[in-house]
């Protein structure tokens, strides 16, 4: 298992004391550090059967910037917004967690990170 993480983030900080508290054994990625590639992101979003809107921290300074809430949420606009992603990463939501059974979960509360544990 592996989550992204900010460390100034309280919610990184809780999923990752739970995970200690449960004994998990887990890899921790700074993910603002070691920028996910495109392709990185787009495994994620598989994995969370998700978006890469759905995972966009719109209300981030660099998200205002780019005027994101503007942009179309369509198929057609997915490469944008994974770039956008990649090249601002403070601009993805987290923490995610990727599990050991290949699926993955944004890991903002308690069960969401107990769910990642089950898996």
């Amino acid at each position: 298992m592996e989550i992204w993480i900010n460390p100034a983030c309280s919610k990184c900080r809780s999923a990752l004391h739970l995970l200690d508290d449960e004994g998990a054994s887990y890899t921790v990625r700074r993910y603002l550090e070691d920028v996910p590639t495109q392709d990185e992101i787009r495994e994620v979003l598989g994995r969370l059967g998700l978006e890469p809107w759905d995972i966009t921290r719109t209300q981030e300074a660099a998200a205002k910037e780019l005027g994101v809430k503007e942009w179309p949420r369509e198929a057609g606009s997915r490469d944008r917004w994974i770039a956008a992603l990649a090249e601002r990463p403070k601009l993805i939501q987290r923490p995610i967690i990727t599990a050991d059974d290949g699926t993955a979960v944004v890991a903002r509360t308690e069960e969401a990170v107990r769910d990642a544990l089950g898996r």
